[in-house]
């Protein structure tokens, strides 16, 4: 299927809580099955290698049953917050790849903060190719994806055919680089995932997210479908120049005053209508 649309899970966190679900495994499926998605996105807060090796098997197994592919894993909550321990799953990628093969998920999300991590990320990534699993990584502030510069040299310097890149306009946006264009085009080589999430950037903004390359930024999340922020038609645009055909991802939790499901329908509405709009 080209460009699957995928929903994370985060939809089925709380606003505040990457760990916390407020829906179950079977709740949010029938969630993404009901909004016209194709696909979900797993994180920890359902399925990680936190929770024991056959309970996480078994509950594997009952996914597998949802009949709902799984575009991408991202096993633990180090990864998720993108901390200082995000790097380890590197050192031992084989739980990591168990998970991604007990759900048929071609890719699993890692993390990198230091020049110590690219020789980590080649050995993991040799491990992977064994089992046919992508190993990717999100265009994301205090990473050594931080900018297309450092997205671009540091996936040379990985040099494995299965180590790519989530692309992420919004990331980018907060660290100040270009999400289109001449941007697509370096890093198309590399993309394998595209993450969606919508903000728009401003002093007074609720969130701050600290940033290596421009300090820290303030900004308020938005619905994906509202205008103001990211320019989506834009970036599906360039994606489809450029021949992208794999999964768009919506990667944000329901906003307040919203539920999930009236969030996720909205969401999918109006990328189904971007995607449409392609010859």
């Amino acid at each position: 299927m080209d460009n699957p649309l995928s929903l994370s899970v985060r939809i089925a966190e709380g606003f505040l809580s990457k760990e916390e679900a407020v829906l179950n495994l079977e709740e949010v499926s029938q969630l993404a099955r009901d909004s016209n998605f194709d696909a979900i996105c797993m994180r920890a807060s359902q399925l990680g290698v936190q929770m024991p090796r056959e309970a996480l098997k078994r509950q594997c197994e009952a996914m597998l049953n949802q009949d709902l592919p799984v575009t991408m894993v991202t096993g633990n909550f180090d990864i998720v917050y993108n901390n200082e321990n995000g790097p380890d799953a590197l050192r031992n990628i084989t739980p990591f790849l168990d998970l991604a093969g007990w759900l048929k998920a071609p890719l699993i999300r890692v993390a990198l903060k230091a020049e110590a991590d690219i020789p980590e990320a080649q050995r993991a990534a040799d491990e992977a190719l064994e089992r046919g699993i992508t190993l990717v990584h999100q265009c994301h502030t205090l990473s050594l994806f931080e900018t297309i510069e450092s997205c671009e040299t540091t996936a040379k310097r990985i040099n494995r055919s299965n180590f790519g890149i989530i692309f992420e306009p919004a990331n980018l946006e907060i660290c100040g680089q270009p999400y289109m264009g001449e941007a697509v085009d370096r890093l198309r080589p590399w993309i394998k995932n595209v993450y969606l999430q919508n903000q728009i950037i401003r002093p007074s903004g609720a969130i701050t997210l600290d940033t290596w390359c421009r300090g820290p930024v303030s900004f308020d999340l938005i619905p994906v479908h509202a205008s103001g922020g990211v320019d989506f038609d834009r970036v599906f645009s360039d994606l489809h120049r450029t021949g992208y055909q794999g999964p768009i991802t919506v990667h944000q939790s329901a906003q307040p005053g919203e539920g999930p499901l009236e969030t996720s329908r909205q969401s999918a509405t109006y990328l189904r209508s971007l995607m449409a709009s392609r010859p």
